[in-house]
């Protein structure tokens, strides 16, 4: 079997999506020193690696390569100030993953809308033979 097979002679059909498109971010925030170094910038701003190893428990090189991982998934962006690099957080780059989680939402919203189209239209229904009104129960 190859890599592009699932099964026999079956191709693999990659049709994941958003999901692809989120799964880099959710990779890259499934570290949680990686989640923390995020919520430092999103909180305390623009920051350079020696000011977040002041304020994330780990060595600058850690965060340097925490930084990166960051980076290559879109999470955060930088600039060069002399030697220097300043970090800040992209918001654009949860963008894909926002889209994905959005998707819960709008499932939960459709499956709401039709609990509620479901129960006027039993509500607008005669009762049957046995069952009784509302009015009549009390």
């Amino acid at each position: 079997m190859t890599p592009d097979l699932v099964s026999g002679s079956l191709p693999f059909v990659g049709t994941y999506g958003l999901l692809e498109a989120a799964g880099p971010v959710l990779d890259a925030l499934g570290d949680p020193t990686r989640r923390v170094i995020l919520e430092t910038l999103r909180r305390g701003g623009p920051s350079s690696v020696t000011a977040l190893a002041e304020r994330v428990p780990v060595s600058r090189p850690a965060i340097s390569q925490h930084l990166k991982v960051l980076g290559a998934a879109g999470l955060v962006d930088h600039e060069s100030r002399g030697t220097r690099n300043i970090y800040r957080v992209d918001r654009a780059g949860l963008d894909e993953l926002r889209e994905w989680l959005d998707q819960f939402w709008g499932d939960a919203l459709d499956a709401y809308a039709d609990h509620i189209r479901r129960t006027e239209i039993r509500a607008d229904e005669p009762p049957t033979a046995g069952r009784r009104t509302k009015e009549e129960r009390g």
